[in-house]
């Protein structure tokens, strides 16, 4: 790893003695500039942005004091180097307080000054060796907490508003578009129920896998979200030079599928089927097209490896669109905690199929049959069921061979569910836990995922809980809370902003001002500099 310096100094000699003596290219250090007086080294300092400075103390038209002060202003992280003919100890300690690293005195002993300057060298090599790491470990973080705010969005927890902050560096929310996909295993329900938990989560996890490293080759900006077992949406930023086209979409996503199902079927031994939405999807539009997508996929019950463009249907006088519907609400009144909501659809549930002509009780057996086990995945998202009432459940499914057994079925689940979900104060327990972990791990690089496990329940439904108990999601929430410690701490501390940036978590200084400066309208340094002034 080479270093960049630059020498001050207003005598000749010492210059060229400085660049003739001291072993640079073995040091692996490139002298990229040499000035007369500090006004020149700054110019320098500013086009260069080099890791070493080495100064004279005095030098014509800006001394080396007020150019470590100017230099400061524009690099808190350059290593310098003084010459001093001063050798009153006060006066060299004064040189430390303003960000001197060492100093040397004239005469200058040149074995002396290039041990310093070996052993400097090796300081900022390992600086920067450990900056790139965490550099590498904040593009991770960050990635999970794009990850986590589409999530948020797509799952309607959060509005997306002018306030609102993506960790990428580019994208008006106005303009980002997405080319959007859901993934599916084929038959999920009933080959889950071979596994044990721990079991279940290594296959989703390998599936998971299989689908990013698919797609690593093929698309360089792209999400997969995992939505609930065996479920994943695939979300890829679109970059083409006429994002209207929807032929263009429909042809990357007809590509791309075949390869994810072999993929998925070679390594996991899994069926997947792939539906995707035949047009650009803005980022207003991605919960209500993830809610069409995902219904539009679950009506087609004989997908076996299928590749299905969404095509709009009239729902509304669809009864197998009817059934979902209410469905849908039941499952919503669960996750709400709302008995009278879930029991209310229960019953008109009950009223359609009562209604339902002779014609339709075919494929509505089929259609029911198949959202007992759309319930049965949301409850186990939810931690709503043991395993001893889910085996139960299996067992009087696999009974039932009329409408009347399935609906008995239906209900004996939305009882066990509505009694695993509505423990009013679990949950408040629950949340209470996790605003504890908040609160003593702000300052590292947590996720969703860590509290939910800690909690012993599953990633959405620790959001749904936490918007329902706290009004907002936890993505704003921890924010919120990160930034309030960063104004006491640039207020009350004498930290620098980046040390206060990884204080409250944010490892990137310039993340972290663009936060910031999102939450509070200020800058970082405006903000501690205007109150210090008004104090």
């Amino acid at each position: 790893m080479r270093l960049k310096a630059i020498l001050a100094d207003d005598e000749p000699n010492i210059l060229r003695n400085l660049q003739a003596v001291i072993p640079w290219e073995e040091l692996e250090i490139d002298i990229v500039g040499t000035a007369k007086n500090g006004l020149e080294a700054l110019e320098l300092c500013v086009h260069h942005i080099p890791d070493i400075v080495m100064s004279d103390i005095r030098m014509p038209q800006m001394d080396g004091i007020t150019f470590i002060h100017k230099l400061r202003e524009i690099n808190e992280d350059c290593t310098v180097l003084m010459v001093t003919g001063y050798q009153d100890f006060d006066y060299v300690r004064s040189l430390l307080r303003v960000g001197v690293s060492d100093y040397i005195l004239k005469p200058i002993n040149y074995e002396e000054l290039e041990n310093s300057i070996r052993k400097l060298a090796a300081e900022i090599r390992a600086k920067k060796q450990n900056h790139q790491e965490e550099l590498l470990k904040w593009g991770k973080i960050r990635s999970l907490a794009y990850e986590k705010i589409l999530q948020d969005i797509m799952m309607d927890y959060t509005d997306i508003t002018a306030s609102t902050q993506l960790p990428i560096d580019q994208g008006d929310l106005e303009t980002l578009r997405y080319v959007f996909a859901i993934i599916d295993v084929d038959n999920y329900s009933q080959k889950s129920l071979l596994w044990s938990e721990q079991e279940r989560k290594l296959w989703n996890f390998a599936v998971r896998n299989v689908l990013q490293d698919s797609l690593a080759d093929e698309i360089s900006q792209h999400t997969v979200l995992q939505m609930r077992e065996g479920e994943w949406s695939l979300l890829m930023a679109w970059e083409e030079a006429d994002p209207t086209d929807p032929a263009s979409v429909e042809m990357k996503l007809r590509e791309l599928a075949p390869k994810l199902q072999r993929n998925v079927s070679q390594s996991v031994k899994l069926g997947i089927s792939v539906g995707y939405f035949p047009g650009p999807v803005g980022l207003q539009q991605l919960a209500d097209t993830y809610r069409k997508l995902q219904r539009f996929m679950q009506l087609n019950l004989d997908k076996q490896q299928s590749v299905l463009p969404y095509k709009e249907a009239k729902e509304s006088s669809d009864a197998s669109s009817s059934l979902w519907f209410l469905v849908e609400e039941i499952v919503t009144g669960m996750k709400q905690l709302n008995r009278p909501k879930t029991e209310d659809a229960l019953d008109r549930l009950k009223l359609l199929l009562e209604g339902l002509s002779e014609g339709s009780f075919a494929r509505a057996y089929q259609m029911l049959h198949y959202l007992i086990l759309h319930v049965l995945r949301e409850l186990r998202e939810m931690n709503a069921l043991d395993s001893q009432e889910e085996e139960q459940i299996w067992r009087e499914l696999d009974k039932s061979e009329s409408i009347p057994h399935l609906l008995q079925v239906m209900v004996q689940l939305v009882s066990n569910g509505l009694e695993g979900t509505n423990k009013k104060k679990n949950s408040e327990l629950l949340m209470a836990s996790a605003k504890e972990y908040i609160r003593t791990h702000y300052s590292t690089d947590f996720g969703i995922e860590d509290i939910a496990s800690s909690l012993g329940i599953s990633s959405s439904y620790f959001s749904l809980l936490f918007k329902q108990h706290f009004g907002e999601t936890f993505v704003e929430y921890v924010t919120k809370h990160r930034m309030e410690q960063a104004k006491s701490l640039l207020l009350h501390s004498d930290k620098s902003i980046t040390d206060i940036g990884k204080c409250v978590g944010y490892i990137e200084r310039r993340y972290f001002t663009k936060v910031f400066q999102k939450f509070t309208g200020e800058i970082p340094s405006e903000y501690r500099d205007k109150r210090k002034e008004g104090n």
